[in-house]
Formats: structure tokens, C-alpha cells, sequence
């Protein structure tokens, strides 16, 4: 009785639940539903890719986790916070140090230098923030351009940058809109593979993207259609992001 009770325990390397999330958005007399009854689990070291047409709920769905918008209703657990309880500071401790974002847009801050982007996030986490924004950006392959303005650097060079601001935070979640979406595909490729390096060293990453191709690396594939979970299959064997094409 013992062995079926454990093989009965959740996961104990879970990260990431939601349980029957529901996202609905007021649209003068009518409502519009962007997640219906949306339930999903995700682990340490996993990286998931959420596929699915423009509108199907890609992107609320890392919104509603990364607590950028609420849930309407649901449960949302990441590293055993409740996200839905929390307001104020403890929703700002939050972004702060559970998730890591990275955008299909850059964001970068025009008048800093790559490592003062850097260091802007890496100041909200404590102190060193000038050594650990270095140790970022050396993870990224920058440590040459840390001086440079985003307007000195390519576009992929620029979504390093970006993705060091997620990195330096060392937190457990790494969620990605589109990181590739403005970028050729060796460029793509390098971007890929770094937030693949980020699942293997521990993180879970949560990556949206419309492009198909790239659910070739990932662990598991979600496919969302009209704002439910139309599939979640595992990838048998994942390729490396060099082996990525489209």
C-alpha cells in the first residue's frame, strides 16, 4: 500500500502547476475567453514549447504565470507560491526573483551601455551586481561588448543581452515570447541553444513561439488552440539548437 501511495505523490521536482486557469477579458457587453480550464505541469529542467496559432493563448498563458496579468480564476503554483494570493511587495518579490522574461523585443534601454542593462536587474537582487552582470553576460558570449550601446550591437547580440537580464536574476523560471521571432536563423540558432543551456543547468523554461521547427529541442510540446490545451506530448529525443531549421 506504501509503494502505490508514493508512486501516487506528485513529482517532487515540479515547478511550475496551474489548474483549471481561466483568463477572461471584458470586451464592452461580451466577454472573450483567452484560457479556458488550462491545466499544466511543469518541472525543473524541462523545457516546454507552447505552440499554437496567433490568438490561441500563447502568450496570456507565460503572462498569467509570470503574474504580468491575473488569472480570472484557477490555481497557479510556482516553486510553491500561490500566485493568485499575492499582492504589493510579495507580487514584486515575485517578478523579481521566480521568473525571468525574455521577448521577441528587445527592451533594452537605449542609453545604457549592455552591461548597465544588466546591472539595472541585477541591482533589484542584491548586492555584486556589477560582478554578477559580468558573469551574465560572459554566459551569453558578450564580455566584449559590455561597453556597447544596443544600438552598436546586432539583433541577435541585443537578444543576448536580454537574455543575460533573465539570467542574472539565477531564478528557478524562464519564460520566452518569441525570442527568435526577428532573427535569421543562425542567429536564432545561438539563442535557442543558450535557453537550452538554461533547462540543463536547472531552470524550467517556458518558451512560446508559432514556430513549429523549433518544438524539435524542447522536451515536452503544448499545442493551445482557442485557449485550451489541444495536446502535451513529450519529444522522444530533442535535436540540439544547431540542428534546428526553418
Amino acid at each position: 500500500m506504501m509503494e502505490m501511495e508514493n508512486a501516487m505523490d506528485p513529482v517532487n521536482d515540479t515547478l511550475v502547476e496551474l489548474g483549471g486557469v481561466t483568463k477572461t477579458y471584458e470586451r464592452g457587453a461580451s466577454e472573450v475567453h483567452a484560457l479556458t480550464d488550462v491545466s499544466l505541469v511543469v518541472a525543473e529542467r524541462e523545457m516546454v514549447v507552447l505552440l499554437g496559432p496567433s490568438g490561441s493563448g500563447k502568450t496570456t498563458l507565460l503572462n498569467v504565470v509570470g503574474a504580468i496579468e491575473p488569472a480570472t480564476s484557477g490555481r497557479v503554483t510556482v516553486a510553491g507560491i500561490e500566485v493568485p494570493a499575492l499582492a504589493g511587495h510579495d507580487l514584486d518579490v515575485y517578478r523579481r526573483e521566480q521568473v525571468g522574461f525574455v521577448f521577441q523585443f528587445f527592451n533594452l534601454v537605449p542609453t545604457l551601455t549592455a552591461r548597465e542593462n544588466v546591472e539595472v536587474i541585477a541591482e533589484l537582487g542584491g548586492p555584486s551586481a556589477g560582478r554578477r552582470s559580468d558573469e551574465a553576460l560572459a554566459q551569453v558570449g558578450l564580455t566584449d561588448k559590455a561597453d556597447h550601446f544596443p544600438g552598436q550591437l546586432s539583433g541577435g547580440e541585443q537578444q543576448r543581452v536580454a537574455i543575460a537580464r533573465a539570467l542574472v536574476k539565477k531564478a528557478p523560471l524562464l519564460l520566452a515570447d518569441e525570442p527568435t521571432g526577428s532573427l535569421d536563423l543562425d542567429t536564432g540558432r545561438q539563442i535557442l541553444g543558450l535557453l537550452r543551456a538554461v533547462a540543463d543547468e536547472g531552470a524550467a523554461v517556458l518558451l512560446v513561439t508559432h514556430n513549429s521547427a523549433i518544438a524539435a529541442m524542447a522536451d515536452r510540446v503544448v499545442h493551445l488552440r482557442d485557449g485550451r490545451i489541444a495536446d502535451d506530448q513529450p519529444v522522444g529525443t530533442p535535436v540540439s539548437a544547431d540542428e534546428v531549421v526553418w
